[in-house]
């Protein structure tokens, strides 16, 4: 949808994937970018990978800490005085280097497909970087909500779109209604019939809420709700988004349906790895494979999972051990529990 209205507006239009995006948005310096969040987390990560080189991780860290200060103070209005000057400190010393990594003109974007997270959200905003967040299906023709450069709430999806109709229903479902909302699926009278309502209200399967601002956050999905044998129910989506976030790890699958315990099946950023062997005294060139019992390895994994359990009460132990390694000798995965 983007892609139609970018080519009826008559601008310039590229393309590029995950594995190419940093090498093509230098020469390309596109003004918009439009991508899922992996990119803006890869993005982060590059740049975080090279403060780390360069000696300068704690100056990076404390850029990262006042880029989310800032753009949390712009949700209340305006930054104060000291906020502002560290930020103007930091736009010099980190932030222009981030915005040259994506070609040096960007300073709006929109993420799709899943969610960001709010924290690397509030990070993009305070460097520069506005991304837009929005959420829709194919079954309502692209986009229902969205934020807007002038109606943005951070770690939302926005607001309902003219035409569009959002709602909370049971079990905190989000229902959609409105004119781009599909009228019924091909062939399939029972599937269109359990996902529409009588009176036109479309049951997403995704679990939300909605602020008095008609702001809509996306809390889950409802057939991924994990229960486990005490009988807690779980959004695996949140913890997912938390994990992944570390620069070591590029996926999460968080698991725990009928088990006493919620676990998670990571994969290690072949792409991160070789830094952070280097940093450590290592060989870059060491295999994933031979690194799934690595006492180091293992304790850097668990720093997102101690950080998540601390925020929850009661207090948890948390405990990385080594899973199996994956058929490609470069891959391997790890299993935690929470």
């Amino acid at each position: 949808m983007i892609q139609m209205a970018v080519l009826m507006s008559a601008a310039k239009l590229a393309h590029s994937d995950v594995g190419r995006l940093t090498v093509d948005l230098i020469p390309v310096k596109p003004t918009f970018v439009l991508a899922v969040p992996r990119v803006f987390e890869r993005v982060y990560d590059r740049a975080r990978s090279r403060a780390v080189s360069g000696g300068k991780e704690k100056i990076f860290d404390r850029a990262v800490n006042t880029a989310i200060n800032y753009s949390k103070a712009l949700e209340k209005g305006r930054p104060g005085p000291i906020v502002a000057a560290q930020r103007a400190l930091f736009d010099k010393l980190v932030y222009s280097k981030l915005r040259d990594a994506m070609g040096g003109e960007v300073r709006w974007a929109v993420s799709g497909g899943s969610a960001l997270g709010s924290r690397l959200a509030h990070f993009f905003r305070g460097a520069g970087v506005t991304v837009l967040e929005g959420y829709g299906l194919t079954e309502t023709t692209a986009a229902a909500a969205v934020n807007t450069r002038g109606h943005i709430k951070v770690g939302t999806v926005g607001r309902a779109l003219p035409g569009f109709e959002i709602s909370i229903g049971q079990d905190n479902e989000i229902l959609l209604r409105g004119g781009h909302v599909f009228h019924r699926y091909w062939n399939n009278e029972t599937g269109t019939k359990e996902a529409l309502t009588d009176d036109g209200w479309f049951r997403t399967g995704d679990l939300g809420k909605l602020d008095a601002d008609g702001y809509l956050t996306i809390t889950g999905r409802k057939k991924e709700i994990l229960v486990t044998t005490a009988g807690k129910n779980v959004s695996p989506g949140p913890l997912e988004d938390v994990v992944r976030a570390h620069p070591l790890i590029s996926q999460a699958l968080v698991v725990g349906d009928g088990r006493n315990s919620i676990a998670a099946l990571i994969t290690i950023d072949t792409e991160s790895l070789p830094q952070w062997l280097e940093t450590h005294g290592r060989d870059k060139n060491t295999a994933v494979a031979d690194l799934v019992e690595d006492p180091a390895l293992l304790a850097e994994l668990k720093k997102p999972i101690d950080a998540r359990t601390r925020r929850c009460q009661p207090p948890r132990r948390s405990v990385v051990s080594a899973y199996f390694p994956l058929t490609s000798p470069r891959k391997a995965a790890t299993s935690r529990r929470l």
